[in-house]
């Protein structure tokens, strides 16, 4: 047997990588890419130690692999995700107020009304594209409403954060197509800052620049860094999230009917896809002494990634983790993270979930898949699906 080898950029692991996953958990749990001068820690011990040790694994390099994303300015793009304490706490503290368990649990009705208003022209056409038509545009609207981003913006928006994501074949780095849409994102954010400054309004970007502790306000690049954060991870992962429900559900007709027969599974259906296949399969940190681990030594200043997608199914946790099964114990999940950089948008990503597969099953009896016109997105750190073309079976309307 080959020894192992795992390339995140490598489309072959964008389309299965769970069997180099079991590999590297049992052959190498800390793998080592010399092409690519990485560490992977896959094993969910150790993904789940090295999330609630940030001294030891800082983020501050940034959290993902592309070089030209890597160093003392990712936070620019990727807002507190790339900082650690205290900048980290400062930064998370002023904009949590965003994302309080209240105002979450405010945008449900909303959010439903959004759900019903994008489905039931859906469903009375019988065939869509449920990733097109549907779970790219409700977390968009949810996010850009939040922020303030104008309506007739958003198509735009969506499509820079698209771009942003995309990896071509073959590439190691963040393409120039990329590039040049992250600085789309932040000019235009940048413009949005300034507008509020002038006039406020009811939304997010007007409460971060009016935010303070002890006296401290945000800078305008500390705002625009969490925009791009918000649109890029926010709504990037939550459209995966139900694309993936959609899609594993279809792929397991007898796990599918539990949520159809009884609507109070649908948590249990948002978890464990989290934890199935997850939307963000790996976060990357830096070591900041010398670790050893399994006897392998990685050194100060090594690249390491922390395999969530891996973690979540491992056998020494998970019993038959390759089973994607409704209402098994997903306590353990790792797919938020764990600590201080635990996800700030965990809830509203299952709230929206939630939301969005209730009136699903509200309004449908069953669905099919046509797998072989799917397409995925090819991303270092995100997984799921960029097209997704549907067809339903409509729920005989009451009069």
């Amino acid at each position: 047997m080959t020894s192992v080898s795992y390339d995140p950029y490598d489309y072959a692991i964008h389309d299965d990588p769970y069997p180099t996953y079991t590999r590297l958990r049992d052959e190498a749990p800390v793998y080592r890419n010399d092409d690519l001068g990485f560490w992977a820690l896959s094993r969910h011990a150790d993904v789940g130690a090295a999330f609630r040790d940030p001294a030891r694994f800082s983020s501050a390099e940034g959290v993902t692999l592309d070089p030209a994303a890597t160093g003392p300015h990712a936070h620019r793009t990727m807002s507190f995700l790339a900082l650690d304490d205290p900048r980290h706490g400062r930064l998370r503290g002023l904009v949590s107020r965003g994302f309080t368990p209240r105002r979450v649990a405010e945008l449900e009705p909303h959010i439903r009304e959004l759900t019903r208003s994008y489905l039931d022209p859906l469903v009375d056409a019988d065939s869509f594209d449920f990733i097109a038509d549907f779970a790219a545009r409700l977390p968009m609207d949810v996010i850009s409403e939040l922020m303030g981003v104008p309506t007739v913006d958003r198509e735009e928006v969506q499509r820079l954060a698209n771009v942003v994501v995309h990896r071509d074949e073959g590439a190691r780095d963040v393409p120039p197509a990329a590039v040049e849409a992250a600085f789309g994102l932040a000019a235009y954010y940048a413009a949005m800052v300034d507008d509020r400054r002038r006039v406020r309004t009811d939304d997010l970007t007007s409460a971060l620049i009016d935010a303070e502790v002890d006296g401290a306000k945000l800078t305008d690049d500390e705002i625009i860094g969490f925009l791009f954060l918000m649109v890029v991870a926010g709504n990037e992962t939550t459209t995966k999230l139900l694309g993936n429900a959609w899609y594993w559900a279809w792929r397991n007709p007898e796990q599918r009917a539990k949520p159809f027969d009884d609507p109070t599974r649908i948590p249990a259906w948002v978890e464990e896809t989290v934890r199935f296949d997850t939307s963000t399969q790996m976060l990357a940190r830096t070591a900041t002494e010398d670790v050893r681990l399994h006897g392998v030594d990685v050194p100060a200043g090594g690249r390491v990634l922390l395999l969530v997608g891996s973690a979540n199914r491992d056998d020494r946790v998970f019993p038959e983790p390759d089973r994607y099964e409704i209402e098994r114990d997903t306590t353990d999940l790792l797919s938020f993270g764990l600590g201080r950089h635990y996800c700030l948008g965990a809830a509203l990503a299952r709230l929206e979930a939630r939301v969005a597969l209730e009136e699903v099953v509200n309004l449908i009896t069953d669905y099919e898949v046509d797998a072989r016109s799917a397409i995925r997105v090819h991303s270092v750190n995100v997984r799921g699906f960029a097209s997704l073309p549907s067809v339903v079976r409509a729920r005989v309307k009451v009069p």
